[in-house]
């Protein structure tokens, strides 16, 4: 191999100046100068600026190896370097800013936690709801665009601030709405020009509206969740009913009503009976009974007719007898069907040419503008008009029988009972040209209701089906058939429209010995007893839903009515045949050796009444001198005037004097006393 030639130096050598010459720097002072100037030197900087010091692992590679299986690759050893870095002030660098990265990847994978917690959340919101309702309340002109800031918390991911803020704006509406409705501004009165106080006024009015508007949407959002499996989301729809409910009952006069009720109406479409479904059927019932001009009765009644209609009246029945709290039973006069109402003849429509007097132009022009703003005067004091409340509640009395014709037309068995219930309370208001429709439809209900009652003694009823309470269904038939003649003109009623009511009063008649067995007899929907655990109990008379009930009168008290509308009518009381009269009160004396004590009180007392006017016709029955025709007593006949009553004696009355009750016994002394009275 050759040798390596070496390079040629190009530029010239400089030859060093002595050390101790004039132009020179010696090396002493060069030390000295170092020494001075270190003191401002920045070590830090010049750290800071020198280039990271990266290490790689060193890896030790082996060689294979041979064995008797052949030959095996060694796994590599990965050697450790312990060393410190010189340049590291707290041990190695690298390893503090390894650190400090893997940090920093822990803080991305992780997510974001919330920096407050719910409890904080809640006493905040607190606070906030405080703060801003205080201050509305204060002034409510100059702060009602904080309303807003209620609006937001409404929408929060925390139940308990949502049902806070719902609670919070109740509070607030309550007590700065206005006792008028505030309507909406046209467009030529936005260009019209307006005083401060005026503009003001307006402002506040339509930001008022706007925000409560804003607040019923939530309502009714959170009232839909009514009865969901999320207890968070139902406790919420429970605060958003209860909030509604209030509403309608304390400011029904003001804007939005329909949507109140509608959250009503939703809740009771659903059979579910909870305490949001009682909470909406006292609302109704109260706003029904402090409703003076009609109007939002009239529009509650419109909207649940409805909804009954729209779900083939799939109710619950405490639903159909909110109607029975209706203002026009006690105030509205004029008689009405499903289609028409009548009218008084002799109210005056038009005033007669003669009683006009006579005015110029210009005092009739004055005249009208007068008018006008009485109009507007009653208006704002919300003067209710007769007129315009016999309108309201006559289209009210049209719904409500379109919805009880309906529901006999397709015979709801759950509805049977609220629906004559409902006919018998108004029965004074229908027409008299809808009576055979009407009693047409109860002779079917009373076939009917034998029909179910055979049925049911063969085989036992369903025990998922609700149970009916046949014999109180046959007595509101007759109580309502011989309701519809009460207060009206009954001989021109019967004559005239050829209507018969002897089928009711021989179903009356057969009714009276099983009515007598019945163990329930004195139980009322406000009676509390155990269910009976071997058979079915009537569901109108258990105790979670007797307050729901709105007729509470005990089977003995629909008994007596019934037997008083026959034996004792409010007109005609002279024209009962003298063997109706004796069969009656055969068979009365008859079932009183088995009814319980009030019971048969009750009767006895029916019975002196019966004496004291038609005596002579029933006295027979104790003399048997008197009698006039012969044969055998029975009982069972179909027909009343058949049974042969004057064939018998009254010998239950010596039974009767031997009753425990004192009363009882008394009672059988006074009637037989009236008896000899009635022959003197």
């Amino acid at each position: 191999m050759a040798p390596i030639a070496k390079r040629r130096r190009i530029s010239p050598e400089v030859e060093s100046p002595p050390a101790n010459t004039a132009n020179g720097v010696s090396s002493e002072e060069k030390i000295e100068d170092f020494y001075r100037n270190a003191a401002g030197w920045d070590l830090e900087q010049d750290y800071e600026n020198r280039p990271r010091n990266l290490k790689k692992k060193k890896e030790e590679t082996r060689l294979p190896i041979k064995t008797s299986e052949g030959w095996v690759e060694q796994a590599p050893a990965v050697v450790e370097q312990k060393e410190e870095d010189a340049d590291s002030f707290l041990g190695s660098g690298d390893e503090g800013e390894a650190a400090e990265d893997d940090e920093d990847d822990e803080e991305d994978e992780q997510p974001e936690v919330p920096q407050i917690s719910p409890r904080e959340q809640i006493l905040q919101a607190k606070e906030e709801l405080a703060r801003v309702a205080s201050m509305i309340s204060e002034d409510p002109e100059e702060h009602i665009g904080q309303l807003k800031k209620l609006q937001v918390h409404a929408t929060s991911q925390n139940r308990t601030v949502v049902k806070l803020c719902l609670a919070t704006q109740l509070a607030i509406y309550r007590d700065i709405i206005p006792g008028y409705r505030i309507r909406p501004v046209s467009k030529e009165e936005l260009k019209q020009k307006l005083s401060k106080d005026v503009r003001k006024l307006r402002n506040f009015e339509q930001s008022l509206v706007g925000g409560y508007h804003e607040y019923v949407k939530a309502l009714t959002r959170a009232a839909k969740k009514s009865g969901d499996k999320n207890k968070e989301a139902a406790s919420v729809a429970s605060v958003a009913i209860s909030c509604a409910c209030t509403l309608l009952n304390t400011v029904p006069h003001f804007n939005f009503r329909g949507d109140l009720i509608n959250i009503l109406v939703g809740r009771l479409s659903i059979r579910q009976v909870n305490p949001d479904f009682h909470k909406c059927v006292e609302c109704l019932e109260t706003l029904f009974r402090d409703d003076e001009d009609g109007n939002a009765s009239r529009e509650a009644v419109d909207l649940l007719c409805k909804m009954m209609k729209s779900r083939s009246y799939n109710i619950h029945e405490s639903v159909l007898n909110t109607f029975l709290h209706l203002r026009l039973l006690s105030e509205f006069a004029h008689r009405s069907s499903s289609t028409r109402t009548d009218k008084d003849e002799d109210e005056p429509s038009v005033k007669q040419k003669q009683k006009r007097e006579f005015r110029t132009k210009k005092e009739r022009k004055r005249l009208r503008e007068v008018k006008g703003v009485e109009k507007e005067f009653r208006e704002a004091d919300a003067t209710v008009s007769h007129e315009e409340r016999d309108k309201n509640q006559s289209e009210m009395l049209k719904l409500v029988f379109v919805a009880y014709f309906r529901i006999l037309k397709q015979r709801v068995p759950q509805l049977m009972g609220a629906v004559l219930e409902g006919l018998a309370r108004y029965a004074h208001l229908i027409n008299q040209d809808f009576f055979g429709d009407i009693l047409e439809a109860l002779r079917e209900l009373v076939i009917n209701t034998e029909a179910a009652e055979q049925a049911l003694a063969e085989e036992d009823e369903d025990a998922s089906t609700a149970p009916r309470n046949i014999n109180r269904e046959s007595l509101l038939c007759i109580i309502t058939a011989f309701a519809l003649l009460q207060g009206q003109d009954v001989v021109k009623s019967v004559g005239s429209l050829h209507l018969d009511l002897e089928f009711f009063i021989t179903h009356l008649y057969k009714t009276l010995l099983p009515s007598s067995m019945n163990p329930d007899l004195e139980l009322s929907a406000k009676s509390l007893r155990l269910r009976d655990p071997d058979g079915n109990d009537d569901e109108a008379l258990l105790p979670q839903q007797a307050k729901h009930k709105i007729n509470v009168q005990t089977t003995t008290v629909l008994l007596l009515r019934s037997l008083s509308s026959v034996l004792l009518p409010p007109q005609n009381l002279r024209s009962v045949p003298p063997l109706r009269l004796a069969a009656f009160a055969k068979q009365l004396l008859t079932i009183s050796l088995q009814l319980p004590e009030k019971s048969c009180l009750a009767m006895m007392g029916l019975l002196q009444q019966v004496a004291k006017v038609q005596g002579k016709k029933i006295a027979a029955l104790w003399y048997t001198e008197e009698r006039k025709g012969d044969g055998v007593f029975n009982p069972l006949r179909d027909e009343v005037e058949g049974s042969n009553p004057f064939a018998t004696t009254v010998w239950e009355g010596e039974l009767l004097r031997h009753h425990f009750c004192p009363q009882v016994k008394e009672s059988i002394v006074a009637l037989e006393k009236g008896i000899v009275r009635s022959r003197s």
